[in-house]
């Protein structure tokens, strides 16, 4: 098998920022997908490498729920073989980007590792996301979100005082530090390529995205500003002016006014003792103003504050529901959950001003999927038959 695809992709019909950008996204669990389905989004043509004999999924989600497959056409493949593997470098001539979650090592070990892809595609941008990075003494261990966390340090700050740490679901390292990241990565380098023609390798660690999150906090602490003690500090529930409160129907609102003009207009709202105005960064104040507050928050229910709070700068909000959120007046007037696959989920973000991506096309079918990235119907037939493509 020689030669490189040629054709239209998988997909004409796109619109977006990123139409005509063809992507392969390596499938995996996490923040790969996570990035791959913004991508798609954006308006990209993304291509998701599945494995030919992939067994049961981590979370068996019924495809109209799959967000890791949304808006992708989707080839089985299997990478072993040589045939499979000969068949992803005549793919990565055809791409602009590829990205992959792999540890480190796999896709060398199929003979698709960088070197290899740039050689038959030097401009291609070849996306790399891992726990702990390409290499260092952690490089080959497994982890999650809260393991990267762990090690990066922020998992000790998040939580209250004399409480143990808290997880903040997988939004940090894996979503924030990590498809947030390669996106970021991946994009720089198409910008750099567009100026030298040049592909280039993007090594985006999840301990790394989740510490370059913190830099802020790194650059407080460096000034004396933030402790580095858990729930000591302005904005990780030490200050009583951002923190949560009981409501009297058990649930919570969120406070968060930092600054003292909006501290005062919460004062005044509230009511609080107008002596708590003056000492807004005395922390000898502190404990007794967040007993103050407490008892009076817990005088009202959560919507009732909502709607006491609801035309103030006072920072203050009810602390919604995820289903409760998507009802909110405001998220309703934005559209910033639609209905897809039928379900609603969070809207396609950000937005752009000009050239709206449509829906997503999506191709499950590996000879039409390989017909219009231009294989013959016996090249087609010969990788069916040689067991390389998967059902």
């Amino acid at each position: 098998m020689t030669g490189s695809p040629t054709g239209a992709g998988v997909s004409t019909e796109r619109t977006g920022p990123l139409a005509g950008l063809k992507v392969i996204e390596m499938a995996g669990l996490g923040p790969v997908p996570l990035a791959a389905l913004m991508l798609a989004e954006m308006g990209a043509e993304v291509l998701r490498i599945e494995r030919a004999d992939a067994g049961q999924p981590l979370l068996n989600l019924p495809e109209e729920y799959d967000l890791d497959r949304h808006g992708r056409s989707i080839l089985k493949l299997d990478l072993k073989r040589p045939a499979g593997a000969e068949l992803l470098l005549r793919l990565a001539a055809w791409a602009d980007l590829l990205v992959e979650g792999f540890r480190p090592g796999v896709m060398e070990r199929l003979g698709l590792g960088p070197d290899i892809l740039l050689q038959h595609n030097p401009a291609l941008i070849y996306g790399r996301l891992t726990g702990f990075g390409q290499d260092g003494p952690l490089s080959g261990r497994a982890g999650h979100d809260i393991t990267y966390l762990a090690y990066a340090g922020l998992l000790h700050a998040i939580g209250r005082k004399d409480t143990p740490p808290v997880p903040p679901l997988n939004l940090v390292a894996d979503q924030g530090g990590g498809a947030m990241m390669l996106i970021a990565g991946a994009l720089a380098a198409l910008f750099q390529r567009s100026l030298t023609g040049k592909g280039h390798v993007v090594d985006a660690s999840m301990i790394e995205g989740a510490s370059m999150l913190a830099a802020p906090i790194h650059a407080y602490m460096a000034a004396g500003l933030w402790s580095d003690r858990r729930g000591e500090n302005l904005i990780d529930s030490g200050a009583p002016f951002y923190d949560t409160y009981e409501t009297a129907d058990a649930r919570h609102i969120a406070v968060g006014c930092l600054e003292p003009r909006f501290f005062g207009e919460f004062a005044r709202l509230l009511p609080l003792a107008g002596h708590f105005v003056g000492s807004q960064y005395d922390r000898s104040s502190w404990p007794a103003m967040r007993a103050a507050i407490a008892e009076r928050v817990r005088e009202k229910t959560r919507d009732e504050w909502a709607e006491l709070f609801a035309t103030s700068d006072a920072c203050v909000a009810p602390v919604l529901s995820l289903i409760e959120a998507r009802n909110h007046p405001h998220n309703r007037a934005r559209q910033s959950f639609v209905t897809s696959g039928g379900f609603e989920r969070p809207a396609p973000a950000p937005r752009f001003s000009q050239a709206a991506a449509a829906p997503a096309a999506a191709d499950r079918e590996s000879a039409s999927i390989l017909a219009r990235l231009g294989l013959s119907q016996e090249e087609i037939a010969a990788l069916a038959k040689a067991g390389v493509l998967g059902r």
